[in-house]
């Protein structure tokens, strides 16, 4: 196996870049061609860390199935807001996909998996892929970016009654909650900004650095985004002309509020991916409903979804088996370890037929 570490940055990042962690299989003598499914792994934390227990656990499991696995550790707050953590994971799968035909990754077989608020964010580039705010501040395409299913754990979906109120405050600014569509995306999303000083990874933003091989290329660079191309710093006011519909919302989704807009029950089309969906019952964090909202609205517009509602277990359980769960804690449940099984039957059933 050949495990790397990239770093990732995109316009705005305020604390430095994305750490993307690739564990890319080798190919067996008996099939030196086979192409594997590659799954790109978002870990929880409420937008405001990411969790450990949701990350390499993770990984292990997915590349003993035999599949090339990837973990994102994404920007978070209180520096980092939308749709900076987005652009990332829009940039992690646009890594994924260019070297597809070098990695032997099936390129119909891409996913992103996410727990948490990490799943409200696979979920989010799930919902928007196709939309010019997510691929075209990167210098990439909306099929580059598009996930070809998205697995998700216990995540953070609805701003409604039933939200985690604390991601939303994370990912969106206190005050951005209650901003229309068109206000943030005027004084946020529009102007692309980076600090005064210039020692953020957006002036750098195209450049990826391979940790063990030292190795960097700015030139040909997945999205390679240059300070030059960025658009003018906002006014006072905070004004930009790049409207929340030129980036591509549509009018009515304009005059949202943005804890609307990022109510991903309210964003399902039938151009979303394909969902691995699991909740416990008892979840006293992130309560069901937020998985149950998805998968009506996935039904809705003829996604195809496999959802696993457990009748017991709390919120973050992971793998919920003694390596992601603190000794004597309610965090190991062996109900719910069945969900790793039942996400690689999943996976093996969308595989091409050889």
């Amino acid at each position: 196996m050949r495990y790397q570490v990239e770093h990732i940055a995109v316009p705005g990042q305020q604390t430095g870049t994305a750490e993307f962690r690739e564990y890319i299989l080798d190919p067996v003598s008996v099939a030196p061609k086979r192409l594997r499914p590659a799954v790109v792994v978002c870990p929880g934390g409420g937008y405001a860390f990411c969790s450990d227990r949701e990350a390499e656990p993770v990984v292990m499991q997915f590349l003993s199935m035999g599949y090339h696995c990837f973990c994102l550790y994404y920007s978070v707050a209180p520096e980092n807001h939308f749709p900076v953590s987005i652009w990332e994971a829009a940039k992690a799968v646009a890594i994924v996909r260019k070297h597809s035909e070098e990695w032997l990754v099936d390129p119909e077989q891409i996913y992103i998996c996410g727990f948490s608020a990490g799943g409200h964010l696979a979920c989010s580039l799930g919902m928007f892929w196709n939309r010019k705010f997510v691929w075209e501040p990167l210098g990439l395409t909306a099929e580059q970016v598009r996930p070809d299913g998205m697995i998700l754990g216990y995540p953070v979906i609805s701003s409604g009654p039933f939200a985690h109120r604390g991601s939303f405050e994370c990912l969106l600014r206190t005050e951005g909650q209650k901003m229309t569509v068109e206000e943030y995306f005027r004084k946020y999303v529009g102007p692309l900004a980076d600090k005064q000083d210039g020692s953020t990874a957006a002036n750098a933003a195209g450049k990826a650095v391979l940790v063990e091989t030292g190795a960097s290329d700015t030139s040909g660079a997945i999205g390679a985004v240059h300070a030059a191309d960025l658009p003018e710093t906002p006014d006072q006011d905070g004004g930009t002309g790049l409207t929340a519909v030129r980036m591509g919302c549509t009018e009515e989704e304009s005059l949202d509020t943005m804890e609307e807009f990022v109510s991903l029950e309210l964003r399902v089309t039938k151009d979303s991916p394909r969902v691995f969906l699991w909740h416990t019952f008892t979840d006293g964090s992130v309560p069901v409903e937020n998985s149950l909202f998805l998968a009506s609205a996935l039904r809705r517009c003829g996604v195809n979804v496999e959802m696993h509602i457990f009748p017991q277990g709390g919120h973050g359980l992971s793998l919920a088996n003694a390596e992601t769960s603190v000794p004597g804690s309610a965090q190991m449940v062996p109900a719910v370890q069945e969900w790793i099984s039942l996400v690689h039957t999943w996976i093996e059933g969308w595989k091409q037929t050889p």
